[in-house]
């Protein structure tokens, strides 16, 4: 079995265990072919079929930010995510900022109260809050969930 091969199984089994955006299954699969192979010009030939193979996954529909960005952003409100750490995580994943502004527009343009909703899930689920706790440190900790101020001085109180 050639590298091209392994390469299009190691996709294929990547996709059927985790869901990709296109830019991270690029990622994946180029680390992929540095573990492969120390030969540059294999390696060349390779990263020139990630994009085949990238591209071959996005016509039979295996690959779609845009349905994957629906997921993430509906896996991440259930946890109580915050609307910062959504946009951050899917930046991180290679979604592209229109189609994470237009995903993110949608689902808090249906409900104002959702960053307060999660705001407050996320209070419960720290225990913060109870009064025994410092108040700066339960600030602190809202803000790096990335709660905004306003919200988070409102749950807290």
């Amino acid at each position: 079995m050639d590298n091209k091969e392994k390469l299009l199984k190691y996709a294929i089994y990547y996709l059927s265990k985790f869901s990709s955006s296109k830019n991270n299954l690029e990622y994946i699969l180029k680390k992929k072919i540095r573990r492969l192979t120390d030969e540059k010009k294999i390696r060349f030939n390779l990263y020139k079929e990630v994009e085949t193979i990238i591209k071959k996954f996005e016509d039979q529909k295996l690959i779609n930010d845009n349905t994957f960005t629906e997921s993430k952003i509906r896996f991440l409100l259930d946890q109580a995510k915050s609307k910062n750490y959504i946009k951050q995580y899917l930046i991180k994943k290679g979604i592209n900022n229109k189609i994470i502004d237009e995903h993110i527009s949608l689902f808090y343009g249906e409900n104002n109260n959702i960053e307060k909703e999660n705001a407050l899930k996320f209070a419960k689920k720290k225990n913060l809050l109870n009064d025994n706790k410092d108040y700066e440190k339960k600030l602190s900790k809202m803000a790096r969930a990335g709660f905004s101020y306003e919200i988070t001085k409102e749950i807290l109180k």
